[in-house]
């Protein structure tokens, strides 16, 4: 099952007060890197469909999410907890790389 897509500044709000752990993939449809990590952040919403939520976010369309979290470069991966960043892997990674992430952050 792939990531699903938020819509707006509001719905990310959303998640924010209600998710405890959540992965956003901040992603362009320009982005070469970024269609590289779509499908792993598929593959890590399935694997994970039943532990955590996971996101993508296209920031040509919330740009205001961008700039609140500072994020300047993408495709960058933001592990979200307790409504606040945890961590942000920036660039094109390894699967591995997502998993062992959320996984510390799971534990």
């Amino acid at each position: 099952m792939p990531a699903a897509y938020i819509q707006d500044e509001a719905e990310f709000d959303a998640l924010l007060s209600s998710e405890t752990l959540f992965v956003v993939d901040c992603t362009a449809t320009w982005c070469g890197p970024c269609k590289l990590v779509a499908p792993l952040i598929d593959k890590l919403a399935d694997d994970y469909s039943d532990r955590v939520k996971v996101f993508k976010l296209d920031l040509d369309a919330n740009q205001s999410v961008a700039k609140r979290y500072g994020i300047r470069s993408i495709p960058a991966v933001v592990f979200f907890a307790q409504g606040d960043v945890a961590e942000t892997l920036v660039g094109a990674k390894k699967y591995d790389e997502y998993s062992t992430t959320l996984d510390k952050h799971l534990a």
